[in-house]
């Protein structure tokens, strides 16, 4: 098969981009084209105005010397600028030069569309006739006379002559033939600033991808996966639809340059289905959420088909036109009920949409011949998806931040509760449960040069203030004997109410059995002054048991027995005392 030939040739296509031509051209004019007056002091002419067109009806490419030779068959196109959508029959444009007396006829003839697949150059004096060369995006890559990233070749003409331009273009893609004059220096201007431009949106794009395949890899969230997905297909569409993968990614493959643009298209919508159903997930019906994962598989599944070439570009066409857009119209039920619950993801998802929809038509419209092709409209997708890419990233990253939030908040309340059923909702002080907790945590590591004193302190005396005054002032009382014995232990012990009018006391890091007797009589010595409550003065007494571990033992449940006996002990003894288990 030659490498102009469209790969879907069904007849009744290509009659029918040939009739829409010929409808296009039956408003033109008939008359003689008119030349391009080429000046030096216009470095930049667009052709497109004095650009006369014939559509090729033979099986065969006629003899150029025919073409020629009828150039009066040829027509002004009625269509817009530069665009005649997808035409699967191949046409001759003839561009009429006049080269000023005052030029030095140094110019390039230049296509600003780097898709097409096929372009035959002829220069005609007269009925002498040259071949510049072939141009396009399926031709070697060493071949293209400037290697520019678009059509471009020399045109070297002499002052004051008079010569017909005539290109005879064949593409699977949109016929889209923005043909300008430039001088030489302006054509490599014009070429750097489009570098310059594609590398800036490029370096975005790269940039977003670096820093969504990091948070991938840290925090392994699969949001950023689909993110950094729907990056690279947009990357790698941008870079075909403005010539830079022939140049840089994939020179001299055919079968990528007649496929990116499909399968990079439908990949865009399959991951952005994938990344809506993440993102909205909870916002969205069942339903909705199971029809984005099936609408991915399905857009994937033609994506296969294409790259196999079970699905030719009109069928293409028509599920990208159908599909294409759903993910955005399946997620706006999610980002509406976000909007209206204040949450700013939703209103970032609807100006994502709306850029993109507007940008999509927009070019959409462009390759099939509807809008003029110009800068806008060309880059009007590459723009909207570096938009897109922006927002997306907002989006992310307020996610991340509200799952953060909540994550925090959880944290707080689990703190909460795990406080409340560890700590006595009157004292403040550790209640039975905190205490055991601490005592599993602390003796594993009590030794002899570590030890561990466990007391056990009951009051002498509280039931009749409590009878007497009532329960308020026993509470209050209580609370007033939590806060001495904290003031007289040290940071790291812990004081723990575990009944009525009982309080254990546990000191770690103690060196010698003398500092768990000194400590005792600190706890004892607490009660020595009255307390003074809000409405009254109050006196009580203490008895203290304790134990020390590992001498007296190295299990809780025992040591908390044997300092209890201890205390009873002492009680029975005539209260107020600190005695020692075994003592």
């Amino acid at each position: 098969m030659p490498p102009d030939a469209p790969r879907d040739r069904p007849a009744l296509r290509g009659w029918l981009g040939a009739a829409l031509v010929l409808a296009c051209c039956a408003w033109g004019v008939a008359a003689g084209a008119t030349p391009i007056r080429l000046h030096d002091a216009a470095p930049v002419v667009d052709a497109w105005p004095n650009t006369r067109l014939w559509v090729e009806s033979e099986p065969a490419p006629p003899d150029v010397l025919a073409v020629v030779r009828q150039l009066d068959a040829f027509r002004t196109p009625a269509s817009p600028h530069a665009g005649l959508g997808f035409v699967a029959t191949p046409l001759w444009f003839h561009v009429p030069l006049e080269v000023a007396a005052d030029s030095d006829g140094r110019w390039v003839l230049e296509i600003d569309y780097a898709l097409l697949n096929r372009i035959d150059v002829y220069l005609a004096r007269g009925e002498s006739v040259t071949r510049l060369g072939t141009l396009g995006n399926l031709q070697p890559f060493e071949s293209r006379p400037l290697g520019a990233r678009v059509p471009a070749i020399a045109l070297t003409l002499a002052p004051g002559e008079r010569v017909d331009v005539l290109l005879r273009v064949a593409t699977r893609s949109s016929m889209i033939v923005p043909v300008k004059l430039l001088k030489p220096a302006a054509f490599h201007s014009r070429a750097n600033n489009e570098f310059m431009l594609q590398g800036l949106l490029i370096a975005i794009g790269l940039c977003l991808l670096a820093f969504s395949l990091q948070q991938w890899l840290s925090l392994k969230d699969t949001v950023y996966a689909k993110y950094a997905a729907q990056i690279v297909c947009h990357l790698l569409f941008s870079a075909h639809l403005f010539g830079l993968g022939a140049i840089y990614l994939w020179t001299d493959q055919p079968w990528i340059e007649v496929h990116m643009a499909g399968l990079s298209s439908l990949m865009v919508s399959a991951t952005l289905a994938l990344f809506v159903e993440a993102i909205l997930g909870t916002d969205l019906h069942p339903h909705t959420r199971k029809a984005l994962k099936g609408l991915a598989a399905l857009l994937v599944l033609c994506a296969s088909l294409f790259a196999l070439d079970l699905m030719n570009n009109r069928w293409l066409g028509i599920v990208s036109g159908v599909f294409g857009l759903l993910p955005a119209l399946f997620g706006l039920q999610g980002a509406i009920a976000r909007v209206r619950r204040g949450d700013a993801i939703g209103a970032y998802f609807i100006a994502a949409w709306a850029g993109y929809f507007l940008a999509g038509a927009t070019l959409y419209l462009t390759i099939t011949g509807r809008i003029g092709a110009n800068f806008w409209t060309l880059h009007s997708l590459q723009f909207g998806a570096t938009l897109d890419m922006l927002l997306f990233m907002r989006i992310v990253i307020l996610r991340n931040a509200a799952e953060h939030r909540a994550a925090q908040l959880a944290s707080r309340e689990r703190d909460v509760m795990k406080s409340l059923a560890l700590t006595d909702s009157l004292t403040g002080l550790a209640n039975r449960r905190g205490l055991n907790e601490t005592l599993s945590a602390l003796l594993p590591r009590a030794s002899a040069e570590h030890m561990l004193a466990v007391y056990m302190l009951d009051l002498d005396g509280f039931k009749p203030v409590n009878d007497t005054h009532g329960h308020d002032t026993g509470d209050e009382l209580l609370q007033a004997i939590s806060h001495r014995l904290r003031g007289v232990v040290r940071s790291r012990d812990l004081v723990a109410r575990v009944g009525g009018d009982e309080f254990v006391v546990v000191a770690a890091e103690l060196k010698a059995a003398a500092q768990a007797a000194e400590l005792g009589n600190k706890l004892r010595a607490v009660f020595d002054q009255p307390f003074t409550l809000a409405a009254r003065t109050c006196s009580v007494g203490v008895t203290i048991g304790y134990v020390v571990a590992p001498v007296d033992g190295s299990v809780a449940a025992d040591l908390l027995k044997a300092a209890d006996a201890a205390m009873y002990a002492g009680k029975a003894g005539g209260k107020g005392g600190v005695r020692r288990a075994g003592a």
